[in-house]
């Protein structure tokens, strides 16, 4: 399985490395906030170990728009602060475990993998879709009507924000800030290119055609008697 830490204390962070990579786990480090949200957003993680206390973005932001893009990664906070009003704003906010330092490894491992069953159970029944479109979330794999479609990294993600907001209209700004994490360049089809690769894969060789364009607006997916 693979982890990502987002740590700014090199000691902490490379003990952690270590550690964890002795565990057995594949194990990506980032000394600060940026790097640690690209890496989170771009790849594909099992768990994410983030500092709350980063010079740059501090952890709670980080988780914040973590979750705004649809990314439910487990995330365990590492954190100096003790009160219970932090640990209690930290979960609220989408982390699923909180440990305070300093700590002892072995506590740390045995909630990594406690985290990761969960995880591992969740993803087992994890899976979206509409209509005979299906996603399979755990594995990043499509099927439609039975028949498997091969998508790159980015068009699973441009494919699972429609799902997941189906019948909503995603404006181009809203696509490039959550698929790509850049903002949007009016002048750029880099998204109009996407939609329609997308397109011939997902609805080109079907009859009932799920991805929609709204003039003006933005794309979106949902069933033809929902079409704007």
């Amino acid at each position: 399985m693979k982890l990502l830490i987002v740590e700014d204390e090199v000691k902490t962070g490379e003990y952690l490395k270590q550690g964890l990579s002795e565990a057995g786990f594949v194990v990506d480090l980032a000394h600060n906030g940026l790097d640690g949200y690209h890496l989170a957003m771009t790849e594909r993680y099992d768990l994410v170990i983030l500092d709350v206390m980063l010079p740059d973005v501090d952890g709670l932001r980080i988780l914040t728009s973590l979750r705004e893009a649809g990314k439910e990664v487990p995330v365990l906070f590492l954190t100096a602060r003790d009160s219970v009003d932090d640990r209690v704003k930290g979960l609220e906010l989408g982390a699923d475990d909180y440990l305070v330092k300093p700590f002892v490894f072995a506590e740390l491992l045995a909630r990594v993998r406690t985290l990761l069953r969960r995880g591992a159970n969740h993803a087992a029944e994890s899976g979206v879709g509409i209509a005979d479109l299906k996603l399979d979330l755990a594995r990043r794999r499509v099927t439609r009507g039975g028949r498997r479609i091969h998508l790159t990294a980015k068009e699973f993600a441009l494919l699972e924000l429609l799902v997941r907001r189906q019948g909503e209209v995603l404006p181009r700004s809203l696509i490039a800030s959550q698929v790509w994490d850049m903002n949007f360049d009016s002048d750029s089809n880099v998204i109009d290119v996407a939609i329609r690769r997308l397109l011939a894969k997902i609805d080109d060789d079907f009859e009932t055609k799920l991805i929609q364009t709204v003039r003006g607006m933005g794309y979106m997916i949902d069933m033809p008697d929902g079409r704007l």
